[in-house]
């Protein structure tokens, strides 16, 4: 079993990465919130089926309504911001960057939330990131009809927060209990925003083709349920800032992919930046190294 929790994280990391994707594939055959109800609602019936199957314990009342809430974040608030901004043109590669701020914000929460250490490092890190994130946009800032707008940005900074507050949540109450009934719950809660939002500002047009079928296929079975099953582990069993700090890789990951899938541009000064970002990330998700903490008990005692 241990053998097998080491190969979780690198699964997660390629998998997540692939969800900006499939976004992108699915994007110009239909309408975000809409998209994401019916992926939202799929996704819980196959959970629910799935509970049946399982013999799964149900949740209790508070169990459900924390994962409910967690669910409108991880899932409503930041798939459909994301997926609102990439239908609007931003760029795959680009909204995952600008996600990939999320561990750095999610190790803040953590620090006030959960208590968990912030250290100097932690500041460091959010500085270096913000600044490889400028390095990234710069070129692209310029460009009319490059589909990055302050509209689109501004959605994938929503995503950003969306995804720390939740997973914090998730963390902090909705931990404990059985992993396929709370996630079928933080889907109801995704699918609930969702519809409100589709009936609020989306005409519900959707064109039925292959890439649209492909797309609800993938998301749902390797994203929806493999991906989150994964993430909601290791949520359960580690630190925060640990399972935050997996995010930093994905921008990169999803940047090659987009690269050779859509032919989206990536110069000597974008990879440049998202070396910059990483780092920061890095360093502001780290743990201190082991040795020279014992060092510092020793002075210490």
């Amino acid at each position: 079993m241990h053998s097998i929790k080491r190969f979780i994280p690198a699964t997660f990391v390629v998998l997540w990465a692939t969800g900006f994707i499939g976004a992108r594939y699915a994007m110009p055959w239909a309408e975000p919130f809409t998209f994401l109800a019916a992926r939202f609602v799929i996704a819980a019936v196959l959970l629910a089926v799935l509970m049946l199957v399982l013999g799964s314990k149900r949740a209790t009342r508070e169990e459900a309504l924390h994962a409910t809430g967690a669910g409108i974040l991880m899932h409503g608030v930041y798939l459909g911001a994301v997926f609102w901004a990439i239908h609007h043109g931003m760029p795959a590669g680009f909204s995952a960057l600008i996600v990939g701020l999320q561990p750095l914000i999610t190790a803040v929460l953590a620090g006030k939330l959960l208590g968990e250490a912030i250290l100097p490092r932690h500041w460091l890190g959010l500085g270096i990131g913000l600044v490889g994130i400028v390095i990234v946009l710069w070129p692209k800032l310029g460009a009319l009809g490059g589909g990055v707008t302050a509209a689109t940005l501004a959605a994938s900074l929503v995503s950003v927060l969306g995804m720390s507050a939740g997973t914090i949540w998730q963390k902090r109450f909705a931990s404990g209990g059985d992993l396929v009934a709370a996630t079928m719950w933080q889907y109801v809660g995704g699918a609930s925003l969702m519809l409100l939002a589709s009936l609020a500002f989306e005409t519900h047009s959707v064109v039925i083709n292959g890439e649209l079928i492909f797309a609800m296929a993938w998301l749902v079975l390797v994203l929806s349920l493999g991906a989150i099953f994964l993430l909601m582990v290791m949520i359960r069993d580690g630190e925060m800032s640990k399972v935050a700090s997996l995010f930093y890789l994905v921008p990169a990951v999803t940047a090659i992919i987009a690269w050779a899938l859509f032919d989206e541009q990536l110069n000597v000064l974008q990879i440049a930046g998202m070396a910059i970002t990483t780092f920061g990330v890095g360093l502001a998700t780290g743990t201190a190294d082991k040795g020279w903490n014992c060092r510092i008990e020793e002075l210490r005692n």
